[in-house]
């Protein structure tokens, strides 16, 4: 059973034991040496598969070939053989391990199109994989250990997000990844709890930052913030490994997180975390994207192509009053009109700024009836007049029932979606509601294995040779049994050629 810790901020004077801090008791939920349950090891594969779908999909774009080049300036360390790269030969080439986790984060993170689990806060826990898999290649450790590895990194992120908000205070999400991927590669090295519990707080301590990379004009950063969160999880185990200590306390310290950057010296939490002997299962609350955007406008994607089908005429905005979407608070306050960026209705805006645009996102799924992780964001697209029109129409509402459901800890209750109001030139007016996207579990079309796999194939068409795609595959589904030294077997080889970009420092 799950047991909830009461986290407050402690005065320096009160001396807060070790064993009471929250970055122990992560480090504790690392060593527990408690077994991985199938279903949580059949979702890891899952996870893996899918990650690498988006990474190839996003091979050639500017930030990845940017993280690739510096990557490849750094061969690997002595203390292990390297890591692997997306798109290179597995074989031939590698680099040290915290620079694989940087250029494999960017590239699972640019399209914004791997898994989820949104609560108190945001998070795509798949960001915890590529730093976890990079040092698992490096240190020769076997398919069983990443997987150990990365149920933990997925139950700390998880625990985190429900249980503590950043976004409220403009921290970015990624302050709960860098403590998880520092504990699952704790975990999967078979670390000592103490050891854990000082890269744990080093890895806080080094990834907080402001949410200014996903407001206003969304920058290239959005794609690198959870990957340097990584790198330097990949770095403060290494410090940690070498004696290395500390800030303590660092959430709980009356000079530390909670007390200057969160809720204040008055805050408390309760933090949700398994019991000794409980197995670490929070991989199974997340969901992953059926469709490369902002996972709170998947459902609305959804909906638009239903509508697309059914009401064709709304497509059309001469036809079109206006349009109001009502749903959640975090929907409302961060991709919607409720956020006040004018950059979410200017044609001109960068792809990173569109993906977190449910205005933009609903006017042309309604209009195309799909939605596409290329053709969705050209800026031809993004400029055709008839969208520009429609999307100008589309604004959004805070419902607090939708938003008492995103919060709900009730999987079967917790919501995601919301309801259109659309109201015709004629006066009619057309309501629809959804409440989850059609690939979450509990939606219209669950993805199970053999839609990951579909939306491997898909996005690798051109990029990847089948027989590489079979190799690759194989050897997922395979994880639990790939020995020592076998895990670059999960990297995957590009059959195109690779770009580089501008010269830099390294």
């Amino acid at each position: 059973m799950t047991t909830t810790h009461h986290v407050r901020v402690y005065r320096s004077e009160e001396n807060l034991a070790r064993a009471d801090q929250l970055a122990y008791k992560i480090a504790s939920v690392a060593t527990d040496p408690v077994g991985v349950d199938a279903e949580v090891e059949d979702m890891v594969i899952n996870r893996i598969l899918d990650n690498a779908s988006v990474a190839i999909a996003s091979l050639n774009r500017g930030p990845i070939v940017s993280a690739r080049d510096q990557a490849l300036t750094h061969s690997p360390s002595t203390n292990g053989s390297g890591s692997a790269i997306y798109g290179l030969d597995a074989a031939t080439t590698k680099v040290s391990p915290e620079w694989a986790a940087w250029a494999n984060g960017v590239a699972v993170r640019e399209l914004d199109y791997h898994d989820t689990f949104l609560s108190a806060e945001y998070s795509h826990p798949g960001d915890n994989i590529p730093p976890i898999l990079a040092v698992a290649q490096h240190a020769g450790r076997t398919g069983a250990e990443l997987i150990r590895g990365i149920a933990t990194g997925y139950e700390i992120q998880i625990d985190l997000t429900k249980a503590i908000c950043l976004h409220e205070h403009k921290i970015d999400h990624v302050a709960h990844l860098g403590p998880s991927a520092a504990a699952g590669i704790g975990t999967m090295l078979g670390l000592d709890t103490e050891t854990i519990f000082q890269a744990v707080g080093q890895a806080l301590h080094t990834t907080t930052a402001t949410r200014q990379s996903r407001k206003g004009e969304i920058s290239t950063w959005k794609s690198h913030a959870p990957a340097f969160a990584g790198k330097m999880a990949v770095e403060a185990v290494d410090r940690a490994m070498r004696g290395q200590t500390s800030p303590v306390p660092i959430y709980e310290g009356e000079d530390g997180v909670i007390a200057w950057m969160l809720d204040g010296p008055e805050a408390s939490y309760e933090v949700p975390l398994p019991e000794p002997g409980e197995a670490k299962r929070a991989i199974l609350d997340s969901y992953t994207k059926e469709h490369s955007a902002e996972y709170q406008a998947q459902a609305w994607i959804d909906m638009a192509r239903k509508l697309h089908r059914e009401r064709p005429e709304i497509a059309d905005p001469e036809n079109v009053e206006s349009i109001v979407l009502h749903t959640s608070h975090h929907t409302h306050y961060v991709i919607g009109s409720g956020a006040k960026d004018p950059q979410k209705y200017e044609p001109t805006a960068s792809r990173e700024t569109l993906d977190h645009s449910i205005p933009y996102i609903f006017t042309v799924a309604l209009q195309d009836g799909e939605w596409d992780h290329n053709h969705s964001y050209d800026p031809s697209r993004a400029g055709r007049r008839d969208t520009v029109a429609l999307w100008h129409k589309v604004t959004t509402e805070e419902d607090p029932e939708w938003t008492r459901r995103y919060h709900s800890l009730d999987p079967q209750e917790k919501a995601f979606g919301g309801r259109a109001e659309i109201t015709l030139r004629d006066g009619t007016v057309i309501t629809e509601e959804i409440a989850v996207a059609d690939a979450h579990p509990l939606g219209a079309r669950p993805f199970a294995r053999e839609q990951y796999i579909g939306k491997l194939r898909a996005l690798a068409e051109g990029s990847v040779a089948d027989s590489e795609l079979d190799r690759f595959i194989q050897a997922a589904e395979s994880l639990s049994s790939l020995e020592s030294g076998d895990l670059g077997a999960l990297n995957v080889t590009a059959s195109i050629d690779l770009k580089t970009g501008a010269k830099g420092l390294f």
